[in-house]
């Protein structure tokens, strides 16, 4: 019997997901893999202080390693204790962003194969102040030059990395989501709602999502229907937060951050306008949820949103143009049928994730393959 392809997923905080989209994205490809044939290993950072201990999930193998450190110094930290134990496994790694890139020298001197996918493009975000930037630019290069091979989510982030390596090193991957055909139109009346009753805006509040502009354009006059807005907002601490909140009218309604999917995805199933601001980055993951539950799309008019939720959705440029749309959106139920049959279609065509694991399979197999036959060549030489 042949022996089970190994893999080890490095930089995330680990499964089951509890933090972001990477972690929802691993929840799917990690059984999937084990489906088709591979042994995975999840590295999960845990926090605190003591041994590591193994785990499995879903016939995932995990590997929890606890960390006394928050925020970015214990990531950095995790990342690096993980690399380090992976150099001594035989295997493909796949490395989630490219946060701590820099330590895939040591896989490179060690002979590992590493594949990263690239992310967005973090550096160019404007809520890191400038030595976060500087550390995420170097770290890009250093994924871009270290890495086995690049995984882009976007082709806009391929065209993007191909300004310091070859296209033939980056092969386009975009990320998943379900199609839901329904909902649960019972949470609506908790927070006051009705079937297409309502705008929504699911985002964290940063000015690169241009939650101030939306939440202006909403605000500008009075509606016909309220705008919800989803995400967490600390008006005491935050002065771009505490703006947004001072800009609002009596119909945004700011229902913090929910992580029920019942109820989030009933949100983006009966809404009669998904308003996505987002400006830097590739495929975002909120995005496609959106779009695989039909959701009509206004969206921020940029080069990675067009090509994600295609020409079926309507695009605004600065907040007099998105005042435009909800007008448009408020005066008339005609546009949101078409509107929600274009976004199935786009989902269709790009995010269906049977079609986005396949394609990680595909490209993983070939290095594993291509890793194994090079230690194999290797051994023989000796």
């Amino acid at each position: 019997m042949s022996r089970k392809k190994q893999l080890f997923i490095h930089g995330i905080r680990g499964i089951p997901a509890s933090h972001g989209g990477f972690e929802t994205f691993t929840e799917k490809l990690a059984p999937y893999l084990v489906d088709n044939g591979w042994d995975v290993t999840v590295y999960c950072q845990e926090h605190g202080e003591g041994e590591w201990y193994d785990g499995e999930w879903n016939g995932v193998k995990t590997i929890h390693v606890p960390v006394k450190d928050d925020g970015a110094k214990g990531s950095i930290i995790f990342d690096w204790l993980t690399v380090k134990d992976a150099i001594k496994k035989d295997g493909l790694n796949l490395t989630l962003g490219y946060n701590t890139a820099i330590y895939a020298a040591i896989f490179r001197l060690k002979g590992k194969t590493n594949v990263f996918n690239m992310d967005g493009i973090e550096w160019k975000r404007q809520k890191w102040g400038t030595l976060a930037k500087i550390w995420f630019f170097i770290n890009e290069c250093a994924g871009n030059w270290l890495g086995n091979h690049l995984i882009a989510d976007h082709p806009q982030i391929k065209t993007h990395l191909q300004a310091r390596v070859s296209g033939k090193k980056i092969t386009v991957i975009p990320y998943g989501a379900d199609r839901h055909d329904t909902a649960d139109a019972s949470v609506l009346p908790e927070y006051g709602l009705t079937e297409k009753g309502f705008y929504l805006v699911v985002a964290r509040p940063e000015p690169e999502n241009s939650i101030l502009e939306i939440v202006s354009a909403y605000s500008s006059r009075e509606r016909n229907y309220p705008l919800v807005v989803l995400g967490n907002f600390d008006t005491e601490n935050n002065a771009y937060h505490k703006k947004v909140v001072e800009a609002a009218n009596d119909g945004v309604k700011f229902v913090g951050a929910i992580y029920d999917q019942t109820i989030v995805n009933a949100f983006r199933f009966y809404t009669r306008g998904y308003i996505h601001g987002h400006q830097v980055g590739g495929t975002n993951p909120s995005l496609v949820e959106t779009l695989g539950c039909g959701s009509p799309v206004l969206a921020h008019n940029n080069r990675f949103n067009r090509w994600v939720a295609g020409e079926g959705a309507k695009y605004f440029q600065d907040q007099f143009e998105c005042k435009a749309m909800i007008d448009q959106m408020d005066a008339s139920d005609e546009h949101i049928e078409p509107m929600r049959q274009a976004s199935y279609q786009r989902h269709s065509e790009e995010f269906q994730w049977e079609m986005v694991m396949s394609a990680y399979n595909e490209l993983l197999t070939a290095w594993y393959d291509r890793t194994e036959q090079s230690s194999v060549q290797y051994e023989a030489q000796k």
